[in-house]
Parts: C-alpha cells; structure tokens; sequence
C-alpha cells in the first residue's frame, strides 16, 4: 500500500508547482501600465511629403511622457479619415513590435508611410484627418491630413504603420 501514499505525495507536488505563476503568461486585466494619450504628448513632425502622385512620403508621429511611467506594447493605431470613410492602416510588413518603457521625459516616435494618390481620383483616399492610438489605450487624438490623398493598395490605403522605437538615449 505504499504506492497509494507516494502517488499523492507526487499529484500533491504537481498541483501546488501549477499553482505558482511565473509571471510567462499574458495578463486578462487592462494594461493599466500603457501609455494613454493626455499622460503623453503626441505630435506630428515635419513630414517627408511625396510631391506626385506615385512618390511615396514618410509623416514621423513622436510621442513623449508627460506623467508617470507608462509602456507601449504593441503597434500604434492610425487611421485615416475622409469625412465619410474611415480606413484603418496596417502594420508595415515585416515590422516587429518592441516593448518600450518610457519614463517621465522620454520619447518614442513611429512612421506613417504612404504613397500619394491623384487628386481628384475615386481609387484613392482623400483624407482630411489621422487619428492616432497607443496599444491598450481607447483615447486617441487626430491631426490634420495634409499631404495629399493616399493611394490604395488593394482594397485599402497605400499606407502603413512602422514600430515603435525609441528616441534619445
């Protein structure tokens, strides 16, 4: 009878080795650490604008830490805005995300990319307006769109997101 005792002994040590964390699995909680939009400025900087239809144009997005400590985890969010459409733009291919951790002061900025469109064309997106979104965060906050209608690609924009990477030291 001393095989009874040894298999609870050994089904008790498997249950309590299951029941510590270590810490490998995702959360199902909020990122409660992710930056947010209002703890971070965001801004729009001077764009590489395509000049012609074709040309492609690179518009970087630089967002620095205002509040506490806060994480981006993910890509960001843009989507382009017609005042009748709203396009979502995919991660560029090929892009990884990174996980960065930016203290009060520090930045981190992304690219748009997008080739231009003819203006006046139906197979394009005029957009007036990008709205912009940090992973795990539902605040965003939009920009004026100026530099040209966007192409399409498909059945969406000629445009994409880039990772995040860091900026500074």
């Amino acid at each position: 009878m001393r095989a009874f005792p040894l298999t609870v002994t050994a089904l008790a040590a498997a249950l309590l080795l299951t029941a510590c964390d270590d810490g490998g699995g995702k959360s199902t909680d909020k990122n409660s650490s992710a930056c947010e939009i209002g703890g971070v400025s965001v801004q729009i900087g001077s764009a590489s604008v395509a000049p012609a239809a074709g040309d492609a144009g690179e518009v970087p997005v630089s967002i620095t830490n205002q509040s506490t400590p806060c994480t981006l985890d993910d890509f960001p969010g843009a989507v382009l805005e017609t005042g009748t459409a709203k396009e979502k733009l995919p991660v560029l291919a090929g892009a990884k995300a990174q996980k960065l951790k930016l203290a009060k002061g520090d930045s981190a900025s992304f690219t748009i990319a997008y080739v231009r469109g003819k203006e006046g064309d139906k197979n394009g997106v005029a957009a007036k307006t990008v709205t912009i979104a940090l992973p795990g965060s539902a605040t965003t906050r939009s920009f004026p769109w100026s530099y040209g209608p966007v192409a399409l690609k498909g059945s969406g924009p000629d445009a994409s997101v880039s990772a995040f990477q860091q900026v500074g030291d």
